[in-house]
């Protein structure tokens, strides 16, 4: 290696600007040149900042100023890496830097002159170290499953017997100690903890409270793993808890239980133990509470004698208790997630919310930050500001415009900005940011201003660099939970040290923006002059539901209880290896339909003889009902690693849309058309709705949603239309996620519900009168939305009613709901075989709310997830059940 001049420059083309030269070589082997230049400490990823390796060679990492693919040296403290990748040649980067230690020839230190030597600034403070005036970055959570769904793996390992209590409670710990160090070493200067859950956080909150329903005969000692899953998945004779979802996203929280006579005590030591495991690691962290309020809020009063205000007075205690013994533990601050904050709320609520925080801040415990997400704080921003906290937070993605009026009101008060999108996986707009974090700096000053994303990270993917096989393009517009707390990193610094000092970074970000805004792949002309052809007589069947049924009953002759599934049935280990292999190329194209073909004959042979009177195929191709279509829709791209939380073990990956959407062709008729072959009963054809698809995706944030929507339904619309042709007499709709798409705010709720409405309409109303249109939603407070369930103008809706032991009819009786139903008599989220008396029991009071012609017998939901030891023993009693009431 040759000496270097340090005055001399040179110009990397991946930035587009010069640089000045650290270092170069010339390749012994190839006599090819590659040139290097300083990178501020900010630059360099933390993970690789802490890598011993790293120390003694090159190594492949992401440079942060220029957001994309290094190869990154450290030498003598100071960080340094390749221009850019292709300006060296393949044979020099494997002869000297793809992290192998082996030299070919001697290398020479390069010290450069003092006089220019580059100035650097530490890119972040350790944790723990006092910072006077600096923005902070912080995080909310980050996910909990890990990139490899460790933590599903190892939970239904557990739960199947195959491993112990102690290996479940040590890959908790690994998984747990990995995410701390990997937010310490990105440069975030606040981490969580008591983030992470084995089930849900809802749940352990519950646990933490002694809030354990009478059923289940606590004896008051600490939560053990096998309470904690019981509660969340029930026991032989002991019902479950009930699960819905948390609030507007797609992700099902256990609902707390309170009953008269209830004793609320600290009952569990997770909170105190995960502070404890990562103070072990050097790791100084903020501890995440469900706040009083919303725990109370999410909880459901089994007793009309139980009122929440007396559960709130009860509960308060415990968290002094809890905030005054993490005070012992040398936690300086608590984050106390409070999103009801974010929804209309009562004069009552209000009141409680002061009388609460009143309580904990005289409480000798740590400094409170108030964390607020998912909607603006809008008619509760006085509420809020009133509360005797330290520090609030602000979701600045949902509603940007709360700033001006948080800093009036901000006080003495520390502002967290939320500005990173914790809910999808577009790349931050850090121009866009900075201006928000910029503003509140010019106002309060860099210490009193912390940047955050908008909500937990949890409902993110974990991490971008596992997607080797996404499109380049596609991939360079998108960040991940681990890529959002580098954002942020970058954000703090920027408000710090000047844009100047991660303009790489800013720069990659604003040609992100430009490459999504400009590519061709984005916008379709033809799909959006579709859209602007759509009829207002597209929106409406041909005849009003009073005149189909008849016409539906004598087409299907079906007897009175009609039973049926909601879709799909177990998926075997040998289904997924089988989709696996062909998806890799290791199975050919005709021994993968051979095999499905087998399975779907298997199914409907079951089906036939357990009795079922409406069969479908069991859905044996499709890995997810979202995602099988995402993969098959141009404009949407389903990644490979991209999963999320939905429940428990139970993880989903979104597809991403990314452009406009349309059918490329028939996604399913062919295996429904096979399915019908085997059967004279009536086959259901299963799609997933134009609404669930859009709620379940991560969707485009360049266009209105119900345009996206819109584009969806019409694929969806061609391929019911193609159903029928075929053959198919019943077409299920599942809109899911209707209910879960509602805004938070009532003043919004109209706009979505119409949009909701066309869009489903749209898809469905193409049918003949004498073609059943089912749909299925999950569990939801429908009271808020009969009538648009009503507009949607389905023959049949099937719903989860089993743990709710049939309460959610309520608003389908209240409403006089003419259409038939389906209430779930079985629930499948449990492994529990459910008796006949006890779906005898549910069928009964469903009975007594409605007509018998209305009356459907099925499952809560699929059953993808049991297996066939729960599901044939269910079945056959569903069916006993079917033929009880027949005589009834």
């Amino acid at each position: 290696m040759a000496a270097v001049d340090w005055s001399k420059r040179k110009f990397c083309r991946q930035k587009q600007q010069f640089k000045y030269v650290a270092w170069e070589f010339e390749c012994s082997s190839t006599r090819s040149a590659a040139v290097g230049h300083v990178l501020s400490e900010s630059d360099v990823p933390g993970r690789m900042r802490g890598s011993e390796a790293l120390r003694r060679n090159v190594l492949r990492g992401t440079c942060r100023s220029c957001c994309e693919f290094r190869l990154v040296l450290r030498r003598q403290g100071v960080y340094h890496a390749l221009l850019c990748c292709s300006d060296v040649s393949e044979a020099s980067r494997k002869d000297r830097f793809e992290g192998t230690s082996r030299r070919r020839g001697p290398r020479r230190r390069l010290s450069p002159p003092e006089s220019t030597t580059p100035a650097f600034e530490p890119a972040f403070a350790p944790l723990g170290r006092k910072m006077t005036d600096t923005v902070l970055a912080s995080n909310l959570g980050f996910p909990r499953i890990g990139a490899a769904r460790e933590l599903k793996k190892a939970l239904e390992a557990f739960w199947k017997g195959k491993s112990s209590a102690e290996e479940l409670s040590a890959l908790g710990a690994e998984l747990r100690l990995r995410h701390w160090r990997l937010q310490k070493e990105a440069g975030l200067d606040v981490v969580p903890s008591n983030d992470f859950s084995y089930y849900d956080h809802v749940l352990d909150m519950a646990c933490t409270l002694g809030c354990i329903p009478s059923r289940f005969k606590w004896s008051g000692d600490a939560v053990s793993f096998d309470l904690l899953f019981a509660l969340a998945r029930g026991r032989e004779g002991t019902p479950a808890l009930e699960m819905t979802k948390w609030f507007d996203t797609n992700y099902h929280f256990m609902v707390p239980e309170f009953e008269q006579g209830q004793v609320f005590a600290l009952s569990s030591s997770k909170i105190f133990d995960e502070v404890q495991e990562a103070a072990a690691a050097g790791i100084r962290t903020r501890p995440v509470l469900l706040g009083p309020v919303s725990f109370t809020l999410l909880g459901k009063c089994l007793d009309e004698s139980v009122r929440r205000s007396a559960v709130l007075e009860a509960i308060l205690p415990v968290y002094v208790e809890i905030l005054e013994r993490l005070r012992s533990l040398g936690v300086e601050s608590v984050q106390m997630d409070e999103p009801h904050l974010a929804l209309d709320l009562d004069q009552e609520t209000r009141a409680q919310y002061a009388m609460a925080y009143e309580r904990l801040s005289a409480a000798a415990g740590p400094k409170l930050m108030l964390a607020t997400y998912f909607e603006g704080l809008e008619d509760n921003l006085d509420v809020a500001f009133s509360l005797p906290v330290d520090v609030i937070h602000l979701d600045l993605v949902r509603a940007p415009e709360q700033l001006d009026q948080a800093l009036e009101r901000a006080g003495d008060k520390t502002l967290s900005l939320g500005v990173v999108n914790g809910r999808n996986i577009w790349r931050n707009d850090l121009s866009a940011s900075l201006v928000l974090v910029e503003k509140a700096v010019r106002q309060l000053g860099k210490g009193r201003v912390m940047v955050g994303p908008s909500c937990s990270l949890l409902h993110s993917p974990v991490d971008l660099d596992f997607e080797t096989a996404m499109d380049d393009e596609i991939k360079s517009w998108m960040a991940f939970a681990t890529q959002k707390v580098a954002e942020l990193r970058i954000l703090a610094d920027a408000a710090n040290r000047g844009r100047q000092a991660v303009e790489g970074a800013f720069a990659g970000s604003d040609a992100a923006k430009a490459s999504r805004r400009a590519s061709p792949r984005v916008v379709n002309e033809a799909v959006e002059a579709r859209v602007a052809k759509i009829s207002p007589e597209m929106y409406q069947r041909k005849t009003a539901f009073s005149d189909r049924c008849a016409i539906q009953r004598e087409h299907l002759s079906l007897p009175m209880y009609p039973t049926t599934t909601i879709g799909s049935f177990p998926q075997t280990p040998e289904i997924r290896q089988t989709r696996a292999a062909y998806r890799s190329g290791k199975m050919e194209e005709d021994a993968y339909k051979q095999f499905m073909r087998a399975e779907i004959q298997r199914v409907v042979e079951i089906q036939h003889s357990l009795g079922l009177d409406v069969l479908v195929h069991g859905e044996p191709e499709r890995n997810d009902m979202v995602e099988y279509f995402g993969e098959q829709l141009h404009g949407m791209v389903v990644s490979k690693n991209g999963w999320v939380q939905s429940y428990g073990s139970r993880c989903v990956k979104p597809p991403i849309i990314f452009g406009d959407v349309f059918r490329k062709q028939q996604m399913t008729v062919e295996w429904l058309s096979y399915a019908q072959s085997l059967t004279d009963r009536p086959m259901k054809g299963m799609l997933t709705g134009p609404v669930t698809m859009l709620k379940w995706s991560f969707v485009r944030d360049d266009q209105p949603r119900e345009v996206t929507a819109l584009q969806i339904a019409l694929a969806i619309r061609d391929e019911v239309s193609d159903l029928e042709a075929a053959g198919i007499r019943i077409i299920q709709i599942d809109e899911a996620a209707y209910r879960e798409g509602l805004p938070l705010r009532r003043a919004k709720w109209a706009s979505y519900l119409r949009h909701a409405e066309e869009a489903f309409r749209l898809a469905s109303s193409i049918v003949e009168d004498s073609t059943q249109i089912h749909t299925h939603m999950c569990y939801s407070e429908f009271n808020d939305i009969i009538e648009s369930i009503a507009a949607l103008d389905a023959d049949v809706i099937s719903i989860e009613t089993s743990r709710s032991h049939m309460e959610l009819l309520d608003a389908f009786i209240e409403s006089q709901y003419p259409n038939n139903i389906g209430p779930g008599v079985y629930d499948v989220h449990s492994p529990r075989v459910p008796p006949i008396d006890e779906m005898l029991a549910l069928l009964k009071k469903a009975r007594s709310r409605l007509t018998d012609s209305q009356i459907w017998i099925n499952p809560d939901c699929g059953l993808k997830t049991r297996n066939w030891a729960e599901v044939m023993p269910a079945l056959e009693n569903l069916v006993a059940v079917s033929k009880i009431i027949r005589t009834m």
